[in-house]
């Protein structure tokens, strides 16, 4: 996670589908890994493909470049854009964060647990850290008491507190549960409705799983709307660890039957998109 607290929620928490979100799904997707810049002309017309209007992506593509996210030139009458720095970490942090959601992390039965109480007048950063936290992984059993398994994000999880300026409301520890009070499992139940978790998967399946694209527009826009969802897993997957989850958990087999529909388009997709793309200037 960057200095800039929280990057990849930042760019991930828009709705599903927004021209935002699929701009950037976009700049991830194709933009991102090519490492060249991309002509206005060639967004709207994939936001377009994904069923976003020419306005709304005019004006989205204008708001990503004021945010500091890309870069806009004009050669001549055209313009192309280029992801800046920031950009690139915003990106790039994003996708560790979902690659990360397919990893069967051993877990030493310990939590990272941070219990917070705000004052009322500190609803903006209230709402910043609760959407920083769900990124991170973590659920919230209790009032004022969020907990996760991912110790590992202890760090990021510091930066976020520290650049909230909400350290003199915190207290942060990372132990295992005791022999009394709640179980992990009933910990896991209080903190995340994991059956909530499991029919979102189902949908996902449902729109994905007898796709069958043919025409090149049709199969990036299925792989867009796709990867879009995939983007948002971790809001609503906390990737928990073996052990804390119920037994015939089905969203990891799910999870991978898209992550296969994912590869399987990948191809099409990406040749369609540098189709699209033609030539741009190197810079």
């Amino acid at each position: 996670m960057s200095s800039t607290v929280p990057s990849p929620n930042t760019a991930l928490r828009m709705n599903a589908g927004s021209a935002r979100s699929t701009l950037l799904t976009l700049l991830g997707e194709f933009v991102r890994p090519e490492e060249r810049p991309v002509w206005t002309a060639t967004l709207v017309r994939a936001m377009a493909i994904a069923g976003i209007a020419e306005k709304s992506a005019r004006q989205t593509i204008a708001r990503v470049g004021a945010s500091g996210w890309i870069t806009g030139q004009r050669l001549g009458r055209e313009t192309y854009w280029s992801l800046t720095g920031r950009g690139c970490r915003i990106i790039d942090d994003g996708a560790l964060r979902v690659q990360s959601m397919s990893r069967n992390a051993q877990w030493d039965g310990r939590w990272l647990v941070v219990a917070i109480s705000l004052p009322d007048s500190y609803r903006a950063e209230r709402t910043r850290l609760y959407k920083a936290l769900s990124w991170a992984g973590f659920g919230n059993p209790l009032p004022g008491m969020w907990v996760t398994p991912h110790t590992q994000r202890e760090d990021e999880t510091r930066r976020v507190i520290e650049h909230l300026a909400l350290a003199p409301f915190t207290c942060a520890f990372v132990g295992s549960g005791s022999r009394f009070g709640m179980s992990d499992r009933q910990l896991v139940e209080r903190a995340w409705d994991l059956e909530a978790v499991a029919s979102h998967y189902d949908g996902l399946l449902d729109q994905f799983g007898r796709n069958r694209p043919r025409s090149g527009d049709a199969v990036l826009a299925t792989h867009v709307r796709l990867v879009n969802a995939w983007q948002r897993l971790p809001f609503i997957d906390p990737a928990l660890p073996i052990p804390l989850l119920p037994p015939h958990w089905r969203g990891r087999a799910i999870a991978a039957r898209l992550e296969a529909l994912r590869e399987h388009w990948h191809d099409a997709a990406h040749a369609h998109w540098r189709a699209m793309a033609g030539v741009v200037p190197v810079v």
